[in-house]
């Protein structure tokens, strides 16, 4: 899910919110604090990557929903895709004495000891967007089913496939709540079908670039392709580059996951065919506001899930306009 340098894709820039208090910084986590210095509860949330382009919406819906809150100050720290640095920064909050913790889990090991620090601190800890297999010690979770996402993408595909053909996967971050779950929705709808099998599956690790060079290695062998289904948009946007510079992408379906506005205009040019929305800014709103509930000893509910939305060229508008 990393933002790549190629050019050639349209792209959107995420909605952002100004800060309203000056940063502050330490070497080893980069935080920046923003919204209301003054306030009377202070709220730490780690990000993993500020520059990958999903978890960059997730923040904004986080920086929208704190707008509305006049006594909360967010202090939101950069992990800088290093799960060591994301477990220094719950740290560093803890030391600060935050009222309660948010964060976007990135390693099931580290994940585990960083809600044991917490819940020893006695300070609230919230999930979002990602689980590890210890997500029901955290105070809460917010997010999206990953295995729906994979059986709505792959039963679309297999809709316009009319139950058969060549099907290559690509799987994101290897072990990753997302990859793990996608590509299992995706291998359970494919057992449906006798005449549908996988020629191809490997990780792209959510990158742009990674897909684009993976997809053309693929293409390169002579196998046939019906379709492509990648665990990320990110992904699929470079598969079809790849397979347009070898003059393939109007043979190939191809499908992604996020319905993100730079998938939603690949589908208006016709190339993209399924994608399953996820909604980025209702888990970072709502992650931010179980957050602030728990900070003020409200009792909060254990999980709450954000419903993935499949996405088609009919319905491509709709999803367009969630964006504006």
């Amino acid at each position: 899910m990393l933002i790549s340098g190629c050019t050639s894709s349209p792209s959107v820039a995420p909605v952002t919110t100004d800060s309203t208090a000056s940063s502050t910084t330490t070497a080893a986590t980069t935080p920046t604090t923003t919204t209301n210095t003054a306030g009377k509860i202070t709220i730490g949330v780690s990000i993993p990557d500020m520059n990958d382009r999903f978890i960059s919406y997730v923040e904004a819906g986080m920086e929208d929903y704190a707008k509305t809150q006049p006594d909360v100050t967010v202090t939101y720290a950069d992990a800088k895709n290093d799960p060591s640095i994301q477990l220094q920064q719950i740290k560093e909050f803890i030391a600060q004495d935050v009222k309660a913790i948010a964060f976007l889990p990135m390693d099931a090991t580290i994940s585990k000891t960083i809600v044991d620090l917490a819940n020893q601190a006695n300070i609230p800890i919230i999930a979002v967007n990602r689980t590890f297999k210890e997500l029901t010690t955290t105070t809460s979770y917010i997010g999206s089913d990953s295995l729906t996402a994979g059986t709505l993408q792959m039963n679309e595909v297999a809709k316009l496939l009319g139950g058969k053909g060549n099907i290559a996967i690509m799987d994101g971050d290897m072990g990753s709540d997302a990859q793990i779950n996608r590509t299992q929705g995706n291998k359970d709808v494919i057992a449906k079908y006798p005449n549908m099998k996988i020629v191809f599956e490997e990780t792209a690790n959510y990158d742009r670039a990674k897909g684009m060079a993976l997809m053309a290695k693929w293409l390169a062998s002579g196998q046939k392709i019906d379709a492509v289904v990648a665990n990320n948009d990110e992904m699929i946007i470079g598969a079809i580059l790849a397979a347009q510079v070898e003059g393939q992408d109007q043979n190939i379906i191809f499908a992604g996951v996020d319905g993100t506005m730079d998938a939603l205009n690949f589908m208006k040019a016709n190339k993209l065919k399924v994608s399953v929305y996820q909604n980025a800014a209702a888990q970072g709103s709502q992650g931010l506001k179980t957050t602030i509930e728990a900070a003020n000893g409200k009792q909060v509910e254990k999980e709450i899930i954000i419903p993935y939305e499949l996405i088609t060229e009919a319905n491509t508008e709709k999803y367009i306009a969630k964006w504006k």
